[in-house]
């Protein structure tokens, strides 16, 4: 049985939260202040902490640090208002598992904490912690200095930590590795932190995007040529696979190459050795190759348009970046890091986000992945005159919204009511069964956010979906 300790000064809230995780199968001690949490901590071991940010007698931050130094392998969750989302945030940059917002539902605190357990026992052998209080004694001397590059950052959702563990894995060898995104979502910046935790670090990083390439230059660009090896080679020009020789070689968009200069890939990659156009010298070569796509590699095969041989060449690792919309609060944790760049490049003193603009950050579909977002907050931080980005900074399509994006039509199974437009009774129906399911679909059916976006309650919600025939 896990054990759980809940630091709250809110004698209600510690008893309500008490009485449902044990009825959840948890061990649960309470604590009203955190000196009262540092004595049971001293005689009793916890799992997880589950800690109001504000209490009378010492705040989140203190606790968090306290336990991470004393404590590291105890997890710790905050708990928070709105109003504290910004101090949340750097929380977890300091080793917080997670936040939970107020109100408190049941269904995001048991889901929240089981995760949290899940990821515990890898987490504390994972060298990629983002802190130092909760790095391990065997950890890596580089590894923090190139997980907190400017073009990395570590999220704390399970996609983020599979992420950083898969690149914890592979990292060390010298197999080559397919990175599968959305354009947008940092196959690059995902590429070079594969190269900056292996041996190679120390070696070139060499990135080249394929998609810009034409045919007749692919050769050149590749595998360089010699002076006077065809019109206009005025010099020598060394290739890609010569630069990047000891080091790693990143090939964006490798969907594009032609199918004669994948011929002319596989067999570099093959034999290891390049051999400059026009010149009778070959070159051992001693290159990690690692390739980025946005389309799926075996439909390509199929169509013949990609070599079956070279993908299986390049594909002895592969990593999957999740889209932005599907890495929940890492939005914030992401859109704080390029608020932080993009002060120290205009020179101002932004620190927080408005709660309406947080929630519009949170909802928003982002098809641009994590550029549209390093776009997005660079634009609000010019815009912002005082501390805090207002809604007004940010783009009208996401701004509104929630309040306008188009409606879709119904799944068969949710009948919408039937109701002649000029009654206008039951044209409140169809507009609020309307508005419920698009808020619905935008939050991937999460009841919670659709009901703090619905400004209701969850039993007002539920009620209103099954009236609405949407409970199914």
């Amino acid at each position: 049985m896990k054990n759980i300790l809940i630091i709250d000064d809110e004698v209600n809230v510690s008893l309500l939260l008490s009485k449902f995780l044990t009825r959840n199968g948890f061990n649960v001690t309470t604590a009203p202040s955190g000196s009262i949490a540092f004595e049971h901590l001293k005689k009793e071991s916890f799992n997880l902490v589950l800690c109001d940010f504000r209490l009378e007698d010492t705040d989140g931050r203190e606790i968090l640090k306290k336990i991470k130094n004393e404590y590291p392998q105890t997890g710790v969750i905050i708990i928070t208002g709105y109003s504290d989302i910004k101090m949340a945030v750097e929380l977890i940059k300091l080793g917080a598992y997670d936040y939970i917002t107020k109100p408190l539902y049941p269904d995001e605190i048991l889901s929240t904490i089981n995760k949290a357990l899940e990821m515990q026992s890898a987490l504390m052998d994972d060298p990629f912690q983002t802190n130092s209080a909760t790095t391990q004694s065997n950890e890596p001397k580089t590894s923090k200095k190139h997980f907190t590059s400017p073009d990395f950052v570590v999220g704390s959702s399970r996609a983020s930590k599979e992420l950083v563990h898969q690149i914890e894995l592979v990292a060390p060898t010298n197999y080559s590795v397919i990175i599968i995104g959305e354009s947008g979502t940092g196959k690059e910046s995902v590429a070079k932190s594969i190269h900056l935790n292996s041996n190679r670090r120390d070696k070139p990083f060499i990135a080249m995007d394929c998609g810009s390439l034409t045919k007749e230059l692919a050769g050149s660009e590749f595998f360089g040529h010699e002076k006077g090896s065809f019109t206009g080679a005025l010099n020598t020009k060394i290739g890609h696979f010569e630069m990047a020789n000891g080091g790693t070689l990143f090939l964006d968009e490798i969907a594009n190459l032609s199918y004669d200069i994948q011929a002319a890939l596989l067999r570099t990659v093959q034999e290891r050795k390049v051999r400059r156009i026009g010149g009778t010298k070959e070159i051992d070569l001693d290159v990690r190759i690692i390739v980025a796509t946005n389309e799926n590699l075996q439909d390509a095969i199929r169509a013949g348009k990609f070599r079956e041989d070279l993908y299986h060449r390049f594909n002895e690792f592969s990593i999957h970046l999740p889209p932005l919309r599907d890495r929940g609060k890492d939005i914030l944790l992401i859109a704080d890091h390029f608020l932080q760049l993009a002060n120290e490049e205009l020179g101002r003193n932004v620190t927080r986000f408005s709660p309406e603009v947080i929630e519009s950050l949170l909802n928003y579909k982002w098809q641009g992945n994590i550029r549209e977002l390093k776009n997005v907050i660079r634009r609000a931080t010019l815009l912002t005159e005082g501390e805090e980005v207002q809604a007004k900074a940010l783009p009208l399509e996401i701004s509104t919204y929630t309040k306008h994006t188009p409606y879709e039509s119904a799944p068969t199974n949710a009948t919408a009511p039937a109701a002649p437009r000029h009654d206008l009774k039951n044209a409140a129906m169809e507009a609020e069964y309307e508005t419920i399911l698009r808020v619905l679909r935008e939050v991937n059916f999460n009841k919670t956010k659709a009901a703090e976006i619905l400004k209701i309650d969850r039993k007002t919600l539920y009620n209103k979906m099954k009236a609405n025939n949407l409970d199914k």
